[in-house]
């Protein structure tokens, strides 16, 4: 295995501090609702899809690059607000970053044009850039190692709660107003996520921390630069490209035009089968995250079912079958649990000095994929409408091939000692 030179030091968020579990808990479910609201943005054009393309007349690529914004800022923005984080801690971190969030939400409300709203998701994604790397570098420190993946299943369980509200209840109101209300409440919530973030969360300081020197911003940036001369970094991100970014796609963009449009479903009822694809990843993460089967045999779990999931969106694509497609996505999210287990095999992957660092990486990977996907499903689905072809099948089997070519990567390539 290649050392990178010069290793850094531990930053001050990868020493574990004393608080008691109520404590920690009780600020953990503070910062997990900045994610809630974070989950509940990612997954908003699967509802408000068909009300943006009749007001701005928007083709199918144009609806994927908006959805794929949110994703791009969020993952772009990785980098630094783990340096913020290493830097200046878990909570400045966030209470300086989600007001842009709010902002976001309340200038798509009101957006004149398209420009505009695209606008509103660059702030939204950059507002809740840090909303889950907060939680799992809080996990990290103040949570034992044997925990982190029950406890991050968790954290991830509870934040799928902002997913229930993009389903039925998102539906129903932009039914009965608009989607612009739905941004007008969005932001109302945020802002009182952002409040209870204010008031709850408070991270012990310690005299070690204090006697450590504090990075410059060049030193933090070249600590980032150390993980990708690891040989195995790279099968870890291809695979982290490929997986949230299915289930994303899915149920943040595709599924409301999936069910509409090829089988003529209302926005309610499709709000419906948001609901439920939100209710089952709401307790998949933490159901996996307990069956964790720890470093020797995590690896083969994740590629199998990476694979799984694959088949589940092959079987979308090529049978174009209402149930099918009902069926479907509540098994994705059912499954989509599996995808804990990749923080868990980010942690072990690289040595404490770098967990942090490397979890920011990590989600970056994750959300650059999302934007990835989002484009190019859009760009499929309008090349399969300009050739007279099914776009929603193109669509799915684009992401089944993503899919296996993200497994294909993390089985194939270089993995971390002893795995």
């Amino acid at each position: 295995m290649a050392t990178p030179p010069n290793p850094p030091s531990a930053p001050p968020f990868t020493r574990p501090l004393a608080l008691q579990p109520r404590q920690a808990w009780a600020m953990l479910l503070a910062l997990v609702s900045g994610f809630a609201l974070s989950q509940a943005f990612r997954t908003i054009t699967a509802i408000m899809a068909t009300g943006l393309q009749a007001e701005f007349a928007l083709s199918a690529q144009a609806l994927g690059v908006f959805a794929g914004a949110f994703a791009f800022a969020f993952g772009a923005m990785q980098l630094f607000m783990g340096i913020g984080i290493d830097l200046y801690g878990v909570r400045r971190t966030l209470l300086v970053a989600f007001p842009l969030a709010i902002a976001g939400a309340a200038l798509s409300a009101l957006a004149p044009s398209y420009g505009a709203v695209l606008l509103g998701q660059v702030l939204i994604g950059v507002g809740c850039a840090p909303a889950f790397l907060v939680c799992t570098v809080f996990i990290a420190r103040y949570f034992a190692p044997s925990q982190f993946a029950a406890v991050s299943g968790v954290a991830m369980g509870v934040g799928g709660l902002g997913m229930l509200f993009t389903g039925t209840p998102l539906a129903w109101l932009v039914q009965q107003s608009s989607w612009r209300m739905g941004f007008g409440v969005l932001a109302a919530l945020a802002a009182l996520a952002w409040g209870l973030i204010y008031w709850k969360v408070r991270e012990p300081a310690t005299q070690a921390q204090h006697s450590l020197p504090r990075e410059s911003v060049l030193q933090a940036v070249r600590g980032f630069g150390a993980l990708f001369l690891l040989p195995h970094t790279a099968g870890i991100l291809l695979l982290a490209l490929m997986t949230y970014a299915a289930m994303l796609s899915l149920r943040g963009l595709w599924l409301g035009p999936l069910l509409i449009e090829r089988h003529g479903f209302s926005l309610v009822a499709s709000g419906h089968v948001a609901t439920v694809m939100s209710l089952v990843s709401l307790f998949s993460p933490a159901f996996f995250g307990r069956l964790d089967p720890g470093p020797g045999a995590r690896r083969r779990w994740l590629t199998g079912y990476t694979v799984l999931m694959a088949a589940l969106f092959a079987a979308m694509g090529g049978w174009p079958l209402a149930w099918l497609d009902v069926a479907g996505p509540i098994a994705v999210g059912l499954l989509s649990g599996y995808m804990v287990l990749q923080y868990a095999d980010v942690r072990s992957a690289y040595p404490a000095a770098m967990t942090g660092r490397a979890m920011s990486v990590f989600t970056m990977a994750l959300f650059f994929g999302v934007a990835l996907m989002q484009w190019a499903t859009g760009a499929a689905a309008s090349a399969a409408k300009a050739q007279g072809a099914d776009p929603y099948g193109v669509v799915m089997f684009t992401i089944a091939g993503m899919l296996a070519v993200g497994a294909a990567a993390f089985r194939g390539l270089p993995r971390p000692p002893g795995a």
